[in-house]
């Protein structure tokens, strides 16, 4: 089976209005098959959300595409023209944005939203377009379908309207959904009720999934694969049982550490203090040479200061990016 997705070699810079030049990504390569969960980990800073908005060509004015490919389906969007990206968007590739509040409007009522978005790739026939905004409101709602869809955003709550957008992105069927940070601003609860709708839709509807967080207590028994950032860059790309379970980078490590669970435990436990990584990942803080994460790792080696490590198969499907695994550097 052809992958329905494959990026190579994605490298892309913002120009700042200084007008230096801040590298996003630099050599970014994956690949997600049909129905499948990529679940994307890093600090903010990473590249997260610019990897979400490559993907459909979303790129700002002062954004450089200096190399690469995304291969959807077998055609380069990097190459599509703005009239090819505009069918692809919204239909076959949808994105969900981490804040319903910025990407619903205010004054328009939910039902209409979702119509909006049918309308806009090619859904014709007023009852046609009903019954189908009257299907996806119960596919997400269930019961409480009909009064959703007469509301208008301020009247539902965080996890009701995160639901709206991803019953806008569900709705014309696409085969890829990209969700950037979906439950960051949910509370805990809610965030496992987020998760489970989208367990749902991958295991009802096949959706291959994008799944970008910080957490990745969120992808455990969700994502297929993990693919971790650091300033722009893959330091590690796996299974998601083997990462999760026994992640090889060093900053994979330190970020897993550092996060609570999604479920308290009972007692004293609730309040353990959680370690952090030392320092930041701006590219102020980042070393001229060498592993970008040296200077907050605590293994770091003499190696790491003079040169940038490359990738490093653990075996047929887990990658890493560090000197530890070298067998060149551990002779």
């Amino acid at each position: 089976m052809g992958s329905l997705l494959e990026v190579r070699d994605l490298r892309v810079a913002y120009r700042t209005r200084g007008g230096n030049i801040s590298e996003a990504l630099e050599g970014v390569s994956f690949y997600l098959e049909a129905g499948q969960v990529l679940g994307v980990l890093g600090e903010s800073g990473s590249g997260k959300s610019t990897l979400a908005t490559s993907v459909l060509g979303l790129f700002p004015a002062n954004a450089i595409v200096r190399t690469g490919a995304v291969l959807f389906e077998g055609r380069d969007l990097l190459q599509a023209k703005a009239d090819e990206l505009q069918k692809i968007r919204g239909k076959r590739i949808s994105l969900i944005f981490q804040e319903p509040s910025v990407a619903l409007h205010p004054a328009m009522r939910v039902g209409r939203q979702v119509r909006h978005v049918l309308a806009a790739h090619g859904t014709n026939g007023r009852e046609v377009v009903k019954q189908r905004v009257r299907e996806i409101l119960q596919t997400m709602f269930a019961e409480e379908a009909e009064r959703i869809g007469r509301s208008f955003p301020h009247q539902l709550s965080g996890g009701q309207r995160q639901r709206v957008l991803i019953a806008q992105a569900i709705a014309c069927g696409p085969s890829l959904v990209i969700a950037d940070e979906p439950t960051a601003s949910l509370d805990p609860t809610t965030q496992m009720e987020i998760l489970g709708v989208f367990r749902g839709l991958q295991k009802n509807l096949g959706l291959a999934t994008i799944f970008i967080t910080h957490n990745p207590a969120l992808l455990a028994g969700f994502a297929d694969c993990v693919l971790v950032l650091y300033a722009g860059k893959v330091v590690e790309l796996g299974p998601a049982e083997a990462v999760l379970a026994s992640p090889k980078h060093p900053y994979t490590q330190a970020l897993f550490q550092s996060i609570p669970p999604l479920v308290s435990e009972p007692g004293d436990a609730r309040k353990k203090k959680l370690p952090a990584i030392p320092g930041d990942s701006r590219p102020s803080s980042l070393p001229k040479a060498g592993c970008r994460f040296e200077p907050r790792c605590p293994e770091r080696m003499q190696v790491c200061k003079s040169r940038e490590p490359g990738l490093v198969s653990l075996n047929d499907r887990h990658i890493v990016s560090c000197f530890k695994y070298d067998a060149n550097e551990n002779r």
